[in-house]
Order: C-alpha cells, then structure tokens, then sequence
C-alpha cells in the first residue's frame, strides 16, 4: 500500500471539453480548462496529499475511442483517481456524419470502461455528464439523442456508487440568468467562465466526501 508521501494520481480524461488545447507533446500539460482550474484548486489546498494531475482527454473522442486507448491511457497510469466526461461526439456524429451510436452501446461501452478501471486500479471514479446549451435550432434537436445518454451515464453511476456532477442541469440553470453563449457560444465548447462553472461543479461534488 502506497504510503502517505507517495505521489498519487488524479486522472481527467473525455473528449475536447477535457483536452481543451493541451499540449500532448507534454504529458503534464493539463490544456486550459477545467482540469487546469481544478488542479490549481487541489493542489493549493491539499500540497500534503502530493497529487500529480493528468489529463488524457482527446478531442473528438467518442466511448469507443476511450475504450481503445484505455489500457495506455488510464490502466497503465496507475491512477487513484478517475474523472471522466464524454458522450457529446455520439451525439454530433449522428447529426452531422450520420453515424448515429446507440443508448444502449454508450451505456455498455462506458460500463467497461468502468468495470477495467476498478478492477485493475481500484481508482475511484467521479463520473461528469454531457452537457449541451440549446444554442439554436440544431442544437435544440440533439436535445432528444443526448438525453437518453444523460440518463445512462446517471445510471452508470447509480449501479457503481461513482461521485457525480450533474453538468446538464448545473448549465440549464445558469442559462436563465445569462445569455447561455456567455458559458459555451456553440453550445458545446465552454468558454472560461463555462470551464469555470464546471470546476466549481465538481469541486461541490468531491466536497465532504472521502474521494482524495
């Protein structure tokens, strides 16, 4: 068992929402984001617990692509911790590209996920939700794809006791007091202050909990 100055892993890993322009020539550039903003919050309060944070997320990726970086990318890391978000580039890659990715194929491909991480990690999990502003028209139609997937990941923490942050509804409410493109002009992608509301999302979420 690892003792108690030994550095610890905290894991962030999803689609371009977590990749946020990091630097993949260095594997410590945590991008611009949310990763970026959580670590700076962990590591000033807890410098004692000695964390290194990573962030692996790649933009663009879908569950299948997690799924087929995951030994690389999670298993081999030796992580103590593991956030992850992703399910918007199903979403997308149905409207745009037709190639639509089934509830029940997210759900189970995110299950493994899971499953491998705690059995030869014993990592614990904090799961984020995908998220969408309904911007316009279009973004407004994914509404009914995306849903369906929301319920899943929710699901998926229910069945493995995972810590959890529920960001769809965390942006439908801060949307009632701003313009939503003031958190993420496209409806996907946040700005600072959308990086910003999420961070403090999963801060809220990890708070008074055993999860470092």
């Amino acid at each position: 068992m690892a003792g108690p100055n030994v550095e610890k892993v905290l894991l962030f890993q999803g689609d371009s929402i977590t990749d946020c322009g990091r630097n993949y020539n260095d594997k410590d550039n945590l991008g611009s984001g949310y990763a970026l903003m959580i670590s700076g919050k962990l590591g000033l309060t807890y410098p004692e617990k000695k964390i290194r944070f990573l962030n692996r997320g790649i933009s663009g990726n879908l569950v299948v692509d997690l799924r087929a970086r995951w030994e690389e990318d999670c298993i081999r890391l030796n992580p103590s911790w593991v956030s992850i978000m992703v399910g918007i580039n199903e979403v997308g890659r149905k409207y745009k590209q037709g190639e639509p990715t089934s509830t029940e194929a997210y759900y189970e491909g995110y299950k493994e996920l899971l499953v491998q991480t705690i059995e030869k990690t014993g990592a614990k999990i904090i799961l984020m939700e995908p998220f969408l502003l309904p911007v316009d028209d279009v973004t407004k139609q994914w509404r009914e794809d995306l849903d369906p997937k929301i319920q899943a990941v929710r699901e998926l923490a229910r069945e493995f006791n995972t810590l959890y942050v529920p960001l769809d509804g965390l942006f439908a409410a801060a949307i009632t007091q701003h313009d939503m493109t003031y958190y993420a002009p496209d409806g996907i992608h946040p700005t600072a202050a959308g990086h910003a509301l999420i961070s403090e999302a999963w801060m809220t979420a990890i708070s008074g909990k055993s999860f470092l």
